[in-house]
Order: C-alpha cells, then sequence, then structure tokens
C-alpha cells in the first residue's frame, strides 16, 4: 500500500512541476510576443506632440480578495489629441487606464502612431508601451522557474534515494 502512495505522489509532483513549467512558458511567450509587437511599433513610429483633452473614467472590476472581485474605484484613461504628419487632427483613449490618474487635462504629451494607421497611436509612456509584456513575461518567467527548481529539486532527491528495493528496481 505504502509503495502505490509514493508513486501516486511522485507521478503529482511530476504532473504539477510540468503544468508550472508549461504555465510559465505560455506566459512567458505571450509576454516575448507582447514585446516584439512594442518593439515593432517603435521602429515604425512617427512622432507628434499631443495633448490630454479629456479623461475618461470607466469602472473596471480589478484584483481578487479572498475569492471575491474587489472595486478599487473608476480608472482614468486619457483622451490625446494630436496632428498627424499629413496634418489632419486625430483623437484617440490610450488603452493604460489608472487610478490615481497618470496624466490631468491640459497635460502635454509625447504621441506615438503609425503613419500607415494613425488611429492606432499610443502615448510614449513606460507604462502604455512595456507594462504588458513585463508583466506576462515575468509572471512566466517567476511560475516557470518555480516549476524547474521543483523538478531540480526532485529529480536529484530521487538520484540520491538511489533504487528502491520494495518498488524492484
Amino acid at each position: 500500500m505504502r509503495v502505490q502512495v509514493q508513486v501516486r505522489g511522485r507521478r503529482a509532483r511530476r504532473w504539477i512541476t510540468f503544468g508550472l513549467i508549461a504555465f510559465g512558458a505560455v506566459f512567458l511567450v505571450i509576454g516575448l510576443v507582447l514585446a516584439g509587437t512594442t518593439i515593432s511599433f517603435l521602429a515604425d513610429a512617427e512622432r507628434a506632440r499631443g495633448t490630454v483633452v479629456a479623461l475618461e473614467w470607466r469602472d473596471d472590476d480589478h484584483g481578487m480578495s479572498h475569492g471575491k472581485r474587489t472595486h478599487d474605484g473608476p480608472v482614468a484613461y486619457p483622451v490625446v489629441e494630436f496632428t498627424s504628419a499629413d496634418g489632419t487632427p486625430r483623437t484617440f483613449r490610450s488603452s493604460t487606464g489608472t487610478n490615481p490618474p497618470s496624466y490631468e487635462k491640459g497635460d502635454r504629451v509625447e504621441v506615438l502612431y503609425r503613419a500607415e494607421s494613425p488611429g492606432d497611436a499610443r502615448i510614449d509612456g513606460f507604462a502604455s508601451l512595456w507594462l504588458l509584456p513585463l508583466l506576462f513575461g515575468g509572471i512566466g518567467l517567476v511560475i516557470a522557474g518555480v516549476g524547474t527548481v521543483m523538478a531540480l529539486v526532485t529529480r536529484r532527491r530521487s538520484r540520491s534515494a538511489g533504487p528502491s528495493p520494495a518498488l524492484g528496481r
């Protein structure tokens, strides 16, 4: 009976370890893809001066607390107006919102946009360019790292224990 429990426990640890490494690898790949997209965007981006003309407040539920969704209040998304190289005035809402707001109405900001699609614009700031790639990549790296350490520790323990006579190895 004891041998079966050990074998089942060992299998469960292997699956958990594999799951952690796989889950972490997926998050890491997503982070790398997002970073590549940002780098590609930056390589082709035109620059323009813009002005925050409004803050669009939205009730975004985020965070988890003991299994329940918590409500931290509304989040402010800056609405920015700029003039593209062809002289056309453009307006966009940033995809990155914060509470407290990172920008106030009237703030001057540097805008990055693609000349062929000026609607694809972003504020030239750390959060709007790098937050998601770093978040996904960092979480993936930590989770995959934990799984890898578990795998190495388990392997070392199984090597140092040697073959078990009860298992008939």
